[in-house]
């Protein structure tokens, strides 16, 4: 009896240490193994490109407070008129020629960098959540150290890829001064790519700086090192607050992310192709923005359609109306043989429930399925994007970790196959203790973290705890074991530096 319990607890030590170095080690993004989804023919997708193109011709769109991007336009030959450019076909589409259909974002840590574009796929965190929730505390508003308890989070995953950007706004910084706080949390608590600034044109300046610190200016001149992700105010409005910023990011050679908000009913027709064509439309403005500023800079094709209740007039999210939406989407962007951002884990719930589950998953699929390289928004979202969730960050890393086994598709060898095991077990027979299952049992299925598969008496008599529950223990034990990656001191120090004199040189502003 004793040798069996010692047998016992020795599979059991195996398993946890399998598990603790698990969540330490992580692929630095995922290759594609199944194709994408197109769910229209090539007459429709001509309509659509087509409507886009009367929309720019015709109605054309608004840039707003930036007399330089109305210059770059005038140039390009666009019809500008006051702060009104209208596009002839085909100009935008000849711009957009020179940017990069993939390239490298790098990491501090080499092992860490991702490519964007091709069959690559890359998760990182949701972004911009002014409110932070858990179990213990609640919904209140989110501060620096919940944002870099997010950044450990994430670090800390084998599921995510990407360090991510405002993961949720530290509401206790001056509002001039939390991106430093932001960008030397990014730098110093992760090894990972990660996104900067955009409120502002100095601030994505700023940010560009700090990571020219810990790369090097001549490195980051000739390499991507940055995201910055920027939207458009549709309908049809580019305001100059974004459009500096997506300027900075480009003349520095680092990649803005350009992406329309479109709530169906509100910012958009309520009807998918319409609101198919209008984000088209404003996506490959501010894509061509990019070209004009520096051609060659690389740029990533965003999309975020989104429906809202009628009924009432609240924005909805993780709906079917704007998944399918999104595959769509997926086809256009792959016409311009650009990268893609799309969907994400979207949810309106106020809790992370079933509801919140279902509405993600939904999204996400959609995101896998699209074609989307770069897929922002892959965990905690909640209450419409107003909350970012402890709970439901860990929850929708654990659905990260099982797109990764959805996406590398299915393998057929000998091996695979395992005809020698059929000889080998006979008719009749389990493959439990077959050699080939002993060859794989590790590794032949995703092994959640979360997911309770144990009998129910077994589960009742733990307590009955729920998903939330055990996310709930696990992101308090992730953090608890969290260890920063090392950096160079020389180059905390001057980042530091940075900060400090940044810091106080201009007085708080809190709006």
């Amino acid at each position: 009896m004793d040798e069996v319990r010692h047998q016992r607890s020795g599979r059991a030590a195996r398993a946890a240490e399998r598990q603790r170095k698990g969540a330490r080690v992580g692929r630095p993004y995922i290759i594609r193994n199944v194709p994408t989804y197109d769910v229209l023919g090539e007459e429709s997708l001509i309509r659509i490109e087509r409507a886009a193109d009367r929309i720019l011709a015709e109605t054309g769109i608004e840039f707003r407070d930036d007399p330089v991007a109305l210059d770059h336009w005038k140039r390009a030959g666009a019809e500008v008129s006051g702060v009104l450019v209208k596009f002839p076909p085909g100009l935008l589409r000849e711009l957009l020629a020179s940017a990069p259909a993939e390239f490298v974002q790098h990491a501090r840590n080499p092992a860490r960098s991702v490519v964007i574009g091709g069959k690559s796929v890359v998760f990182a965190p949701a972004y911009g959540s002014p409110f932070v929730m858990d179990l213990d505390r609640g919904r209140r508003f989110g501060t620096l150290e919940d944002f870099r308890n997010f950044i450990k989070l994430a670090q800390a995953s084998p599921n995510f890829h990407h360090s991510g950007g405002t993961i949720c706004e530290p509401t206790d910084i001056a509002v001039n001064k939390r991106h430093l706080d932001m960008v030397m949390a990014h730098l110093t608590l992760s090894d990972r790519p990660f996104m900067g600034s955009v409120t502002a044109e100095e601030r994505a300046e700023d940010s560009i700086d700090m990571a020219r610190i810990v790369f090097g200016r001549d490195f980051v001149d000739g390499n991507c090192v940055i995201l910055g992700n920027v939207n458009v105010n549709s309908p049809l409005v580019w305001d100059g607050t974004m459009t500096r910023s997506l300027r900075a990011y480009a003349r520095a050679n680092q990649a803005a992310v350009i992406v329309p908000f479109i709530l169906g009913g509100a910012m958009g027709p309520v009807t998918n192709a319409g609101a198919i064509a209008q984000s088209l439309a404003e996506t490959m403005a501010g894509c061509a923005l990019t070209q004009l500023e520096r051609k060659g800079a690389p740029v990533i094709f965003g999309n975020f359609l989104s429906s809202m209740s009628l009924r009432s007039g609240s924005p909805t999210f993780g709906t079917p109306e704007p998944a399918i939406g999104s595959m769509v989407i997926g086809q256009l962007c792959r016409r311009l043989n650009l990268p893609l951002r799309c969907s994400g884990n979207f949810t309106t719930s106020k809790l992370p429930d079933a509801q919140a589950m279902m509405e993600g998953t939904m999204s996400m699929l959609a995101a896998v399925q699209c074609g989307a390289n770069f897929i922002l928004h892959s965990a905690g979202f909640l209450d419409g994007l107003l909350s970012m969730s402890y709970e439901k960050f860990m929850l929708d890393a654990d659905l990260c970790g099982a797109l990764h086994s959805y996406l590398d598709g299915v393998r057929v060898d000998d091996d695979q196959l395992a005809v020698d095991a059929f000889a080998e077990v006979g008719p009749g027979n389990h493959f439990f203790g077959c050699s080939h299952t002993m060859k794989h049992y590790e590794t032949a299925f995703w092994d959640s973290e979360l997911s309770d598969n144990e009998p129910f008496e077994k589960w009742e008599a733990a307590g009955s705890e729920d998903a939330a529950t055990r996310a709930n223990r696990a992101w308090k034990q992730r953090l608890a074991e969290y260890e920063a990656p090392a950096m160079d001191v020389a180059v905390r120090d001057a980042l530091e530096d940075f900060v400090g004199r940044k810091k106080a040189a201009v007085t708080d502003m809190w709006y």
